[in-house]
């Protein structure tokens, strides 16, 4: 077992408090770190009084919003909330908004009422948004416009419906008229429900996660502390804000720190790197999907002064890759990190700088306030070196799962789905997904093992490997291929570097030359539909 409390060097970083807190399930004890906010409302009450004047999110149309007019907003929106009496203490909330400002401000107001924020993702079909809302009881939607034929079929549920109508670059809910200081105070509670959030896959097997208020603020306070995010620090949202990167890891994250972040509606590469060196933005989190798209663009931007550090989480980023980073922006430190919607977004950070550590390829140490173990089938611990499942537990780990009683949850600990092992120093490395450890006649293939083999060549851009069905072997390694503009490549050369590189049955028997791999609305690859077209090829 590795405990996040004895791993890091300085004091404030270990500087935890024993927190007794009483909850639906009783009186439990959490580790966290010295602090006196409620929610993450208080955050931003707190910074709005230090930095009033300062600009707190730059939105996709480029207005500008300070602190205290963030805090303004906010509270006039929970005012009206408060005014329609449609609503109860830990009544849930959905909102269906963009990368945009009134998301920020709708989510600070729900935490201020002691409301759960039920965020939905913007890029589901009107069916699958119609499925989470039923899944998830809520009394309320704070929708955008554009949702409108989507939602408004609730309205007769006797479910709120609120529309943000910002289509021309105006604040979209600046036709609501609000009460005056309905509610002078948060309502919100350390150990209340504070966020429930559904967990990727398709809609009837996703999982709700229920978060609470100590979890979201300790994970917001383990990045801070961890990655030195301070005021003076800008940041881009350009991955999805409902998802628990956007909310805790940059959202929450910067506007505790009192920071700056520039909201992009949509990810793109070009205007991502634009706005690094036209705004002095100084830190980047997103997903190895996004730092390869901004690979490609290097030589349009051959110098990023400002960015000095970058986090990397939501899948493998090889090492190759990483050392790319580095030789072309080498004063910028890269952080792999490691965590789940379940975890509220940290479970593991990288100390210093990935590219020039030993310990490349490693997705770094168990934060303050966790505990890991790697286990069998059986859920026995496993000894350092040897790969099997990560199992969690901590202030971080969600409290329950929403109408479900999951195996993977069992007192306290979470069982990930995710294989991985620790070494000597306590560094943990991911090998892949259990669903997607293939099997080779008794010989197991970890598919990022491959897949980093295969980024070492300088003509793949990028690679997902999958199992498929084998005659002799039950199952078999196939790769998608993503090679680089102008480069030249078949699976000959492939297969001959790779022997060089891997054992013999780790070698994939069958290559797709893609032009992309295809992403799940997550920004995942989505390994599902690769192997359907493994399975469709002729």
């Amino acid at each position: 077992m590795h405990s996040g409390n004895n791993l890091w060097k300085s004091t404030e970083q270990k500087a935890l408090d024993v927190r007794h807190i009483v909850d639906s399930s009783g009186e439990k004890e959490i580790l966290t770190y010295p602090h006196s906010f409620r929610s993450m409302y208080d955050m931003l009450a707190c910074s709005a009084e230090k930095q009033k004047n300062k600009a707190a999110i730059v939105d996709n149309e480029n207005c500008v919003h300070t602190y205290q007019q963030f805090l303004t907003d906010t509270d006039a929106l929970a005012d009206y909330l408060e005014s329609t009496s449609a609503f109860q203490v830990r009544s849930r909330v959905a909102l269906l908004l963009y990368n945009s400002y009134e998301f920020c401000v709708s989510i600070f107001a729900l935490f201020k009422l002691g409301l759960i924020a039920v965020p939905l993702p913007t890029k589901f079909r009107k069916q699958e948004i119609c499925s989470l809302i039923e899944k998830s009881d809520v009394k309320g939607i704070l929708s955008d416009i554009r949702f409108e034929d989507t939602v408004m079929s609730f309205h007769e549920r006797d479910i709120k419906i609120i529309f943000s109508k910002n289509t021309g670059g105006e604040y979209g809910f600046s036709h609501l008229k609000a009460g005056k200081n309905l509610l002078a105070d948060t309502r919100a509670e350390l150990s209340a429900d504070a966020i429930l959030m559904y967990t990727s896959g398709t809609t009837d097997r996703s999982k709700g996660v229920i978060l609470k208020n100590y979890s979201i603020i300790h994970g917001i306070l383990t990045y801070q502390k961890l990655l030195g995010i301070t005021e003076k620090d800008s940041s881009i949202i350009s991955v999805p804000i409902y998802h628990i990167t956007g909310i805790v890891a940059l959202l929450g994250l910067f506007i505790y720190a009192g920071g700056t972040l520039y909201l992009h509606k949509i990810f793109d590469a070009d205007r991502t790197l634009a706005c690094v060196r036209d705004f002095s933005v100084t830190f980047l989190h997103a997903s190895p999907t996004v730092f390869l798209k901004m690979l490609e663009l290097q030589t349009s931007y051959p110098e990023l002064p400002s960015l000095r550090m970058a986090a990397c989480g939501s899948g493998n980023m090889p090492p190759a890759k990483i050392r790319q980073l580095q030789e072309w922006l080498p004063q910028m430190r890269f952080a792999t990190v490691y965590g789940l919607t379940e975890t509220s977004s940290p479970g593991t950070v990288f100390p210093g700088n990935a590219a020039e550590s030993p310990y490349i390829g490693s997705s770094g140490l168990p934060v303050p306030g966790t505990e890991f173990c790697i286990v069998n089938e059986e859920g026995e611990e496993l000894p350092d070196g040897e790969v099997g499942e990560i199992a969690i537990r901590g202030t971080l780990v969600l409290d329950r799962y929403d109408k479900l009683e999951s195996p993977c949850l069992k007192d306290g600990w979470l069982r990930t789905g995710d294989l991985g092992y620790f070494n000597e120093a306590a560094y943990l490395y991911i090998t892949g997904r259990k669903k997607d450890m293939i099997n080779r006649g008794g010989e197991k293939i970890c598919v990022y093992d491959v897949e980093n083999a295969m980024c070492k060549m300088e003509e793949v851009e990028d690679t997902a490997v999958v199992g498929i069905p084998d005659e002799i072997y039950g199952e078999a390694a196939a790769a998608a291929v993503v090679l680089r503009k102008g480069c030249m490549l078949d699976e000959k050369d492939i297969r001959a570097f790779l022997k060089t590189m891997l054992a013999g049955y780790k070698v994939p028997t069958r290559f797709l030359f893609l032009d992309k791999l295809p992403l799940t609305p997550g920004g995942k690859t989505d390994r599902k539909e690769i192997r359907s077209l493994f399975l469709t090829e002729k």
